[in-house]
């Protein structure tokens, strides 16, 4: 009798783990088949480079969901919390005080003129950099509380974001209009040299957590319960911030701030597969693709262009951040 009812509870685990197993292989074959629906449809004559702009695209909205998915889900695990994300915390606003800056020193004529590559370059390490150093000095070398880290997190995003608005007032209205143009994201007009370094980085980033997957779930536990169990919790914890920075970083400078996306994505995974990471980092990534494929694909097919989707998922990630905070399930 008593083996029966401690074997009940292992049973219905094991019922939930199957069933969350599921649900991730339905929502990875919708964003397969959300993918295929926007290849191939609606073809022109000319149709190889039609195909060859779509393929572009969808590569751009894939990295850009696996970066921003994988970072926020990985966020939210060491602080905690269901509403903080990357890009609240002032993460983007970093990106925009790089481009105003540097607008406002060496001028339009050479932001534009710039390769591609290197200014990717450029404003990834001193996104990644700045960021990491931050945190490492924050969480290493002064050895802050967590809830520390997030409040500074949190007022840094305001100051940058208010010098950056400082400086727009200064500028001339040529390079406002240009600077005012990268600070909005495009998953659309993603340039064609970036996708490949990109998508390397995003994929070396995410497998460097392999030797410390078993720990991110214990990190979910929170700080004492984690080094209780033996998990280095320091070292695991900048270990993954360094790879949320470069994350966000990649993301950012292929495709453009986005605040409000990772938190829709990460807790819809949330509410289809739980916690765990195997299941909700792969769940959130493909919540992304198809938010972004599908949600161009409505804009191009049925709305005729009328609006940008960058702006329709932050309005409704807004939202869903209100919502959040307003119902109490912030934790």
């Amino acid at each position: 009798m008593t083996a029966a009812v401690s074997s009940a509870p292992a049973r219905s685990v094991a019922r939930a783990g199957a069933s969350h197993t599921v649900r991730l292989a339905l929502i990875a074959g919708l964003a397969v088949l959300v993918i295929a629906v926007y290849l191939f449809t609606d073809l022109p004559g000319k149709w190889e480079y039609a195909l060859g702009l779509r393929w572009r695209t969808i590569a751009g909205m894939v990295v850009a969901a696996a970066a921003i998915g994988t970072s926020t889900v990985l966020f939210q695990t060491i602080t905690a919390n269901r509403i903080l994300t990357p890009g609240i915390m002032g993460f983007d606003a970093v990106f925009m005080a790089i481009q105003v800056v540097t607008a406002f020193v060496i001028g339009p004529a050479l932001l534009v003129a710039a390769p591609a590559f290197a200014g990717w370059g450029v404003e990834l390490v001193l996104m990644a950099g700045s960021i990491t150093l931050l945190y490492w000095w924050l969480f290493v070398r002064r050895r802050y509380d967590l809830h520390v880290i997030v409040l500074a997190g949190l007022v840094m995003g305001v100051m940058f974001r208010s010098v950056t608005s400082f400086l727009q007032r200064l500028l001339d209205p040529d390079t406002f209009a240009i600077v005012q143009n990268l600070l909005f994201a495009s998953f659309t007009t993603v340039d064609r040299e970036l996708l490949v370094p990109t998508a390397v980085l995003v994929a070396v980033a995410t497998a460097s957590l392999w030797p410390v997957r078993r720990s991110l779930d214990v990190l979910s536990l929170g700080e004492s319960t984690a080094i209780s169990l033996g998990v280095e919790h320091r070292r695991v914890t900048m270990h993954v911030i360094v790879v949320i920075a470069v994350l966000v970083a990649a993301s950012t400078a292929l495709v453009g701030p986005v605040t409000f996306f990772g938190l829709l994505v990460a807790n819809l995974a949330y509410g289809l597969v739980g916690h765990r990471h195997a299941l909700s980092v792969p769940a959130a990534v493909s919540a992304g693709v198809i938010t972004l494929v599908g949600g161009q694909l409505i804009l191009d097919r049925l709305l005729g262009f009328s609006t940008e989707l960058p702006v329709v998922i932050e309005f409704v990630g807004g939202l869903f951040f209100i919502i959040l905070v307003i119902s109490g399930r912030a934790r």
